[in-house]
Formats: C-alpha cells, structure tokens, sequence
C-alpha cells in the first residue's frame, strides 16, 4: 500500500487547522491516506467544533483560540506533538465506527512508542474529567503512560473522508519527536506494508489552506460562532 506523509513544521495555529481541513477536503482525490506532522509557532489552543467559545475562554487563558473541524475538547499547544491522519471515502478506515477508529489510532501510536521501548497502554475505560478539557482525565483508548493520559484525538468523518487530530503531550523521559515520526512510519511500513511517498508538492493544497486561513479560521466569526 502506497500512503503520503507530510511534515509540515512549526505552523500557526489557524494555518494548522485549515491545512488539516484542507487534506480532508482533498482526500478523494489524494486518494491515500496522508499522516502529518506538525508544530506551533506559539502557544495556542483548539476547542471541539461544537464547544462554546465563551466556555472555552473561561476554561484556558492560551490565545489564540482556534475552533477544530473536528469535535472534543480543549487541548493546549506549547510543546506538544500534534498529527492529523486523513483517508478518502473508500478507504477501510472510514468504514469503521468512532471508537474503532479511536482505539486502531493510539494502538499505532503504542505500537510506536513501543519501537521506543517506551511502554504505554489504552485505557481500558473512563476517568472522570473536568468539563471540556481533553488532557484532564481520559476515555476508553486514551493513551497512557504511568496511569497518565499523554495522548487524545478528536475526528470528523464525512462524505470527503475521515479526519483525526491527535495531540501527545510527550512522556516526561528523554525521547527524541523525531524518533517518534520515524517510529510511526516505521509501524505502519512493519505491520500494514504500507511504502511511504512524501506530499511537499502539494500546491492546490496549500492554496487551499491559505484560502481557509482568510475565510475561516482567522476569523471571530468562526472562533466564536457558538
């Protein structure tokens, strides 16, 4: 199986969630599944599509706040390790219910952190969190670390395909980000026999992107909608 990935570095944050939407939009005619890696150029966070702002800004004094095109809670940006995975319509994936989805994503990411000889685990079931915010607490398939969440992700899935936005707030030992996107791509190469082809040259994406930065997501309109 042939997939794409793309590194895409330290972005601000409307620019990461509309280059997110954008691969999603694109994700039939991509026609492959696409893993991205990407950063921020500031401390910022995302809130669910379906959160009130006014909840949202009470809950966190980070700024900018950026609505997601996906839904859960809020997650702050600093030093965190942030990916999107996107299929097209006709893939397996986007077949699968929310929580298969859920749980074949932090598996990959345990299979990961395992080629790290770091040892991690989903959570069986739910600990109680504070109102809308993600790394407070977990879910069923939440990754953890020690009993500790150290990663989430929230989806959307349409008739363009299936979106998933993960965060990971990195394990407190010394682990390399880099060898952690090595390790991903490794797992996926091992376990699917996925063979990786980059997606830098993309100028329609990111036209796209661009697009949806001015129209969308720099936008209050937006932001704050609800």
């Amino acid at each position: 199986m042939n997939w794409r990935f793309l590194n895409s570095g330290r972005c601000e944050a409307a620019f990461n969630m509309a280059l997110d939407e954008a691969l999603l939009e694109n994700a039939a005619r991509l026609g492959v599944p696409v893993l991205r890696f990407y950063g921020w150029t500031e401390p910022a966070a995302t809130f669910g599509y379906f959160q009130k702002y006014a909840e949202v800004a009470a809950l966190t004094r980070l700024r900018p706040l950026i609505r997601r095109p996906t839904g859960g809670g809020i997650v702050p940006h600093d030093a965190d390790w942030t990916y999107s995975f996107v299929v097209p319509p006709d893939h397996e994936w986007h077949s699968f219910s929310a929580e298969e989805s859920y749980r074949r994503i932090h598996d990959w990411l345990r299979c990961a952190f395992a080629e790290l000889e770091i040892e991690t685990e989903l959570a069986p079931c739910c600990q109680k969190s504070r109102l809308g915010q993600c790394f407070v607490g977990h879910e069923k398939f939440d990754l953890l670390w020690g009993g500790k969440k150290i990663a989430g992700a929230a989806q959307r899935r349409n008739k363009f395909g299936l979106l998933i936005q993960g965060s990971i707030q990195p394990p407190l030992i010394s682990v390399a980000r880099l060898d952690w996107e090595n390790a991903m791509l490794s797992v996926a190469k091992n376990a699917a026999k996925v063979t990786w082809t980059g997606i830098e040259q993309e100028a329609n994406l990111f036209a796209t992107s661009a697009k949806l930065v001015q129209e969308k997501f720099s936008l209050a309109a937006h932001n704050q909608k609800r």
